[in-house]
């Protein structure tokens, strides 16, 4: 992979077609729409990572949901889970407002970058080892371009953690035993420059909704990783 800018890498990656159930659903659900959003139209395509170049926070979740980045092109955006996760990153001042409506709606992240290891949105939010894999080059390429500033990364779910360290043993060493997910669980990783793992629940409605994860839980594992990151 030659990509030598985000910008470049995100252009690729929305063009991307390697995994044919992703794209047979991805396109099938922005064709049929969800009855709320009948007027609109859909991205339907693999959803970029999001949040300016140079970023020193990086944000991994787990795929596009189907009626909200798969919408509107965006990560965590047009859906109640973003709804909380931007609302979080508002309150400890990485974002420039609390709701993400769509591309062009005035929203900056402040060093932070949001991506996933899936790009595609994938049918009952559970993208196959196999799609997860297939995938896998584009979020490695995007932790390369992000290495010299990158200092702190939350990883939201233990899809994503699972996910994101064969990413991360092809730019630096992993700790031996390999670390586990947990909600809070902070893992400096051996190399240079630093760089330190943050666990958190995911921000689906599962976990809202339940209170397994609530809004100050969130806060306060983004604000140890921005201050990690040297952004608050």
């Amino acid at each position: 992979m030659t990509t030598n800018t985000l910008a470049e890498l995100d252009a690729d990656v929305a063009r991307c077609r390697r995994c044919p159930r992703l794209v047979q659903w991805r396109e099938q659900v922005a064709a049929t729409k969800r009855a709320a959003f009948a007027d609109e139209t859909y991205w339907g395509r693999p959803v970029p990572g999001f949040g300016p170049p140079g970023a020193s926070l990086a944000i991994v979740g787990l795929a596009p949901a189907a009626h909200g980045g798969n919408r509107t092109g965006r990560m965590f955006t047009g859906d109640r889970s973003g709804d909380v996760l931007f609302q979080a990153l508002y309150d400890v001042g990485l974002a420039s407002q609390p709701r993400s409506t769509r591309p062009g709606d005035g929203l900056e992240l402040r060093g932070t970058r949001i991506t996933a290891p899936v790009h595609c949105a994938p049918p009952a939010n559970k993208p196959t080892p196999a799609e997860r894999d297939e995938c896998r080059p584009w979020l490695v390429r995007e932790f390369e371009l992000l290495r010299p500033t990158l200092r702190a990364v939350v990883v939201l779910g233990a899809f994503g953690w699972q996910a994101l360290l064969p990413v991360i043993a092809r730019v630096r060493p992993l700790p031996k035993p390999l670390p586990r997910f947990g909600h809070g669980t902070r893992v400096p990783l051996p190399g240079e420059p630093p760089l330190t793992l943050f666990g958190c629940y995911h921000v689906s409605q599962q976990n809202t909704f339940t209170g397994r994860l609530t809004p100050a839980m969130l806060r306060d594992v983004l604000a140890l990783a921005a201050r990690e990151a040297g952004l608050i």
